[in-house]
């Protein structure tokens, strides 16, 4: 037990200097390599300030010391047990199939909410063109979509087939690179705690909304799943995942129930949100491809049915991958035959 905390701080301080100052130098320069009387004197560093840590948590008194060895602590126990010596080997199959699914499983809870706010922007949009057929200016900013539906229907359906062929290299590389830009926009406002991401998910959502009912309300229901669901199923999904990485930045940002310092919080989700960001990346460039080669299609050119169908087989099977995707197989426990008898 401590008895002069004043003289405990000063003994001890130069030892979470010394100890602070190796760690930046590992943080700054991951190829950095310790010598053995340093990985020895690293390890007596990490040693002693996990004790004095332990002989703080006696002092209620002190929060800001003992967050502060708290932090030291945690880097040095990621630098301990992080493996410097072997490149990480590029294995994108594994990534795609095991990291994504699984780092978005971990921030399920982020992805729920990024959800739940897009939806009560559809339910918004929906209620307000209900109640002000007039706002649909407002509600939709773009001129194709002010239209009334039954004309558009006519247009896209009367479209030659010769005419859709033109340039549709050009138009799927614009989608995709939109897509991504507005997405990592998306992603980016969580610099703003949040609420940026917030603003721009319901505002999407009010968007989506107000198209839907629209085109609900003219009858032309089935129209708007054939050129909504191909590419739909899988780029809404994709915004929300980007809804979903920055809620977990602003969250990092916050601090909520971590006691870490802020570059700490930070450091632990980098790894997490570059994955996140380049699966849903991955997921809008087929959806370009989808959007470009096949939405654009309409009656008699591709039937209504085979497109909602390939939509809907799109949203199952990205929704078992993201759900299912990665999981380690559970083994079954092994049983002596006489391990229940005393």
């Amino acid at each position: 037990m401590i008895i002069n905390l004043f003289k405990f701080v000063e003994e001890e301080k130069p030892y979470w200097q010394e100890l602070e100052k190796v760690l930046d130098k590992l943080e700054k320069d991951p190829l950095f390599r310790m010598e053995v009387d340093d990985v020895k004197r690293f390890h007596y560093l990490y040693r002693r300030v996990s004790s004095d840590l332990g002989k703080l948590h006696t002092f209620a008194s002190e929060p800001e010391i003992r967050a502060y060895l708290e932090s030291l602590v945690a880097r040095a126990y990621g630098e301990t047990f992080e493996s410097r010596r072997k490149p990480h080997k590029i294995a994108p199959l594994k990534w795609f199939f095991k990291t994504f699914p699984c780092t978005f499983r971990r921030h399920i809870k982020a992805f729920w909410l990024s959800m739940a706010i897009t939806i009560l922007g559809v339910a918004f949009g929906g209620l307000a063109l209900t109640f002000d057929p007039d706002a649909k200016e407002v509600l939709m900013p773009f001129p194709h979509l002010q239209t009334e539906p039954e004309e558009r229907v006519k247009e896209e359906e009367a479209r030659v087939n010769s005419d859709l062929n033109e340039g549709k290299s050009t138009f799927s590389t614009y989608l995709m690179t939109h897509n991504i830009r507005v997405s990592v926009f998306v992603f980016g406002l969580g610099m703003t705690f949040g609420v940026g991401t917030i603003i721009l998910l319901f505002y999407n959502g009010v968007i989506l909304g107000a198209i839907v009912l629209d085109y609900i309300l003219a009858g032309e229901t089935t129209f708007l799943a054939g050129w909504l669901l191909p590419h739909g199923a899988i780029e809404i999904p994709s915004i929300l995942v980007a809804g979903q990485a920055g809620l977990v930045l602003a969250r990092a940002l916050i601090g909520w129930d971590n006691r870490l310092n802020l570059r700490m919080r930070l450091r632990q989700v980098s790894s997490d949100l570059l994955t996140l960001i380049m699966g849903l990346a991955l997921m809008l460039v087929w959806a370009g491809f989808v959007e470009a080669f096949l939405s654009q299609y309409h009656e008699p050119v591709i039937p209504y049915t085979f497109k909602i169908a390939f939509g809907l087989v799109e949203l199952t099977l990205l929704t078992v991958f993201l759900l299912k995707a990665g999981k380690e197989k559970s083994k079954p426990l092994n049983h002596t035959p006489n391990s229940s008898k005393v």
